[in-house]
């Protein structure tokens, strides 16, 4: 708990689901939370909750696909506060189906919020930084960024970016003081399969077929913990560590996951 007390964070994404239980959960351990959505009306929702509960947050509207708005962000808090402790770079967006079903407009909003989201908050929080000589960036990739995995091949491919990212970047920072983390997820129960563009299927076909078991909350507390230890990747699920630990033993074996995420995806795909 005495890790998060006191301490200024950002969170990218706040206003729902992971975003918003990480929100929840630092305002529980006493910090002091921005809650950064580009949907203005939720950040304050989020905001306005921790509040009513004892909290410190504010809300601050955000689209971190353009980098004034987060070089703006951080200004604001090391304004209020001196400094910037945390940054969840957590906002993302999904587009679930075949690459032969996609188009390049997929693929340049993916590009923006889940890639470019990520190296804005990175780079523009590490520079502050490293001038506190202090702090920790959490970068929220997904199981999809440690593995293959078919029918989310344009999310997996900007997800298997910012786990490079970060892992790169925690071997420079490390000496200046700054800690690096990435966190990877599985199914997590969010607005991101409500809300995500299914390509030649239904949504709610998509949903069925998917091992979503765990909800925000106890995936917010189980990120916290990695992040109080320092864990270099935080994996989320049981299914996350499972086909993580596999792939690291050897490729071949996550194979069959893989057929079977893509058969079930066949059987619900229309022309």
């Amino acid at each position: 708990m005495t890790a998060f007390k006191n301490a200024s964070a950002i969170v990218t994404g706040g206003a729902s689901g992971i975003g918003r239980a990480l929100c929840d959960e630092l305002a529980m351990r006493g910090a002091r939370v921005f809650v950064a959505d580009i949907d203005a009306g939720g950040a304050e929702q989020a905001a306005e909750g921790i509040r009513s509960s004892g909290g410190c947050a504010e809300p601050a509207v955000v689209d971190v696909s353009r980098a004034g708005d987060v070089e703006a962000l951080v200004e604001r808090v090391v304004a209020a506060h001196g400094r910037l402790d945390f940054i969840f770079n957590n906002a993302g967006v999904g587009v679930y189906g075949e690459l032969r079903d996609m188009e390049i407009s997929h693929w340049d909003r993916m590009v923006a919020v889940n890639l470019y989201g990520v190296v804005h908050g990175t780079m523009i929080a590490y520079r502050q930084m490293l001038r506190q000589r202090s702090g920790h960036i959490v970068n929220v990739a997904s199981v999809a960024g440690l593995i293959p995995t078919p029918v989310l091949t344009a999310y997996t491919a900007t997800k298997h970016a910012v786990v490079g990212l970060s892992e790169s970047l925690r071997y420079e920072a490390a000496g200046h003081g700054v800690k690096v983390s990435v966190v990877c997820p599985g199914f997590v129960w969010t607005a991101l399969f409500t809300s995500a563009t299914c390509l030649h299927a239904r949504r709610e076909d998509v949903i069925s077929q998917l091992p979503i078991r765990m909800k925000p909350g106890p995936c917010a507390r189980a990120i916290l913990r990695g992040v109080r230890r320092n864990r270099a990747i935080i994996t989320v699920t049981f299914e996350a560590k499972l086909v993580w630990r596999l792939y690291r033993l050897s490729p071949v074996l996550v194979a069959p996951f893989s057929h079977a995420l893509l058969r079930k995806h066949r059987r619900v795909r229309f022309d």
